[in-house]
């Protein structure tokens, strides 16, 4: 039987980038604009948090230690330890009004992040773009035209990578190269515009299905390879915002969740909104992260 559970109570304004750490067992996760990094570790029901100098866009283990990060002005490289930033590189230093956002690494630890439009009283513009950190620590645009990149994931063996803009009722399909980290051939993977949903975060377990968070919607849904539906996981919040299978046996999902610009007469009622969530007894196991090789 399915149980849900809030492991922290964070009451985060935008909780996202959930990354499950199996050597340390612990789930790394953020508060956007927090802007906070956080590191929960299940065996002790402690969560542990560092402050970020500016809004934050999603994170990955570092095989050298630490984390990789990206922020609203690019990647940079996080000591826990220390707490020091150090920059990488921006490669939208001329975009002011795009932040980065969602991503993760692939099966060959290369670093994933995606940037989306965010300028107050503009309208939306498709300026954003999903770019690639090879371990060299080259930085290349992959996917541009994007309006909120969302939604990364590879398949088990390496070889389609999963992508949606979150301005769209939309996930895309593209053949995935794992020797170079090239897409091609687009192709329509998911429909969701007759729910009225969208996607945001997202992963593959095991068996090659692609679990997605519907934010304002609260679910959880999985669909096989060929886009079928085989779950629908109600939960006791509206606002999903990100999700990645932990534990020792990589079979608990955990949601992070968001209350940004909610009033509190929308919240009435919801458990625990903005916290981090636990949810156990899917029958389904996940796969483990790569570390960023860099």
């Amino acid at each position: 039987m399915t149980a849900i559970t809030c492991v922290v109570d964070s009451k985060s304004l935008l909780g996202e980038s959930t990354y499950w750490d199996v050597k340390h067992q612990v789930l790394w996760w953020i508060d956007i604009y927090g802007p906070t990094i956080h590191r929960f570790d299940p065996r002790k029901g402690r969560d542990e948090s560092w402050q970020a100098p500016e809004y934050l866009g999603c994170l990955a283990v570092r095989e050298k230690g630490g984390l990789i990060v990206s922020m609203a002005s690019g990647f940079y490289f996080f000591d826990h330890k220390t707490g020091a930033f150090d920059a990488i590189g921006d490669p939208e230093a001329d975009i002011p009004d795009t932040r980065f956002n969602d991503g993760k690494t692939d099966r060959q630890g290369r670093f994933w992040s995606g940037s989306m439009f965010e300028a107050e009283g503009k309208p939306a513009e498709k300026i954003g773009s999903l770019y690639r950190m090879d371990a060299d620590l080259g930085i290349h645009r992959v996917i541009d035209g994007i309006g909120c990149s969302n939604g990364l994931a590879w398949s088990p063996d390496g070889r389609v990578l999963y992508f949606t803009d979150s301005h769209t009722p939309f996930v895309w399909a593209y053949d995935f190269d794992p020797a170079s980290g090239g897409v091609s051939n687009k192709r329509l993977y998911l429909d969701l515009s007759s729910e009225g949903f969208i996607v945001d975060g997202a992963t593959v377990d095991s068996a090659g299905n692609y679990w997605l968070t519907v934010p304002f919607k609260g679910k959880v849904l999985a669909h096989d390879p060929s886009g079928r539906r085989i779950a629908t996981v109600d939960l006791p919040f509206d606002l999903p915002t990100c999700c990645e299978f932990g534990g020792p046996d990589l079979d608990v999902l955990y949601v992070t969740s968001a209350t940004l610009r909610r009033e509190e007469a929308a919240l009435r009622g919801q458990t625990k909104p903005g916290g981090l969530f636990a949810i156990a007894g899917l029958g389904a196991t996940g796969l483990p992260l790569v570390p960023f090789a860099g």
